[in-house]
């Protein structure tokens, strides 16, 4: 489990393609305290540490994966969200995590909104019905709080810290054609299974 609270930002250090594809990544944290089999959440989808050293890690990533997340489309250099694995004990800053990505969504428009900047996305058809308005959702990794919703399209904003610390801050102001610039996304937990207990009972 995560919180959706980013304690690093690295990038992509290098692409292996084997049966699966191997990515090694840079990052800044003490690779001594992080054991091999570890999870962490690598912009929102939760990877296990195979190899290790100082400054770097690697993590395999399945062809399942690659389908449902933008990790197919990284390359040497791509910046990538990082967080460990949530402890007993530890201070729950954003909200529960689960590090499995639901969808991938796409920026439509980014609107200065004094130091803040106000983000519009669009999410799948069959993840937007799970986005309220005040409800919690994840990009990137990042915990975040919904603005507003209507239809597929959603809204959050980034305080300055969050884009400076996060990959959210590597995008402009300005319209965006869907597909050009893409999250991983994954709802609240508790959304996700109120929906599905909600969809069972109409089915049933």
């Amino acid at each position: 489990m995560f919180t959706g609270i980013i304690t690093d930002l690295g990038t992509v250090r290098e692409i292996e393609a084997k049966g699966d594809k191997r990515f090694v990544f840079n990052c800044s944290y003490d690779m001594d305290t992080v054991d091999i089999g570890a999870s962490i959440a690598c912009s929102g989808a939760c990877l296990t540490v195979v190899a290790k050293g100082t400054g770097w890690f690697s993590a395999d990533v399945s062809a399942e994966t690659l389908s449902k997340t933008t990790l197919a489309n990284w390359q040497v250099g791509t910046p990538v969200n990082f967080e460990r694995a949530l402890r007993l004990g530890d201070e729950l800053g954003g909200h529960l995590v689960s590090g499995h990505v639901d969808g991938v969504a796409s920026v439509v428009r980014i609107l200065a909104e004094g130091d803040s900047m106000r983000f519009t996305f669009e999410a799948p058809e069959e993840v937007a019905k799970y986005i309220a308005p005040k409800g919690s959702i994840v990009l990137d990794g990042v915990s975040l709080t919904v603005n507003e919703v209507e239809g597929n399209l959603f809204g959050v904003n980034i305080i300055p810290h969050t884009a400076e610390m996060t990959t959210l801050g590597q995008w402009q102001a300005g319209e965006y054609a869907k597909g050009d610039c893409q999250v991983n996304l994954e709802i609240d937990l508790l959304a996700r299974y109120v929906g599905q207990l909600l969809e069972r009972q109409h089915n049933g």
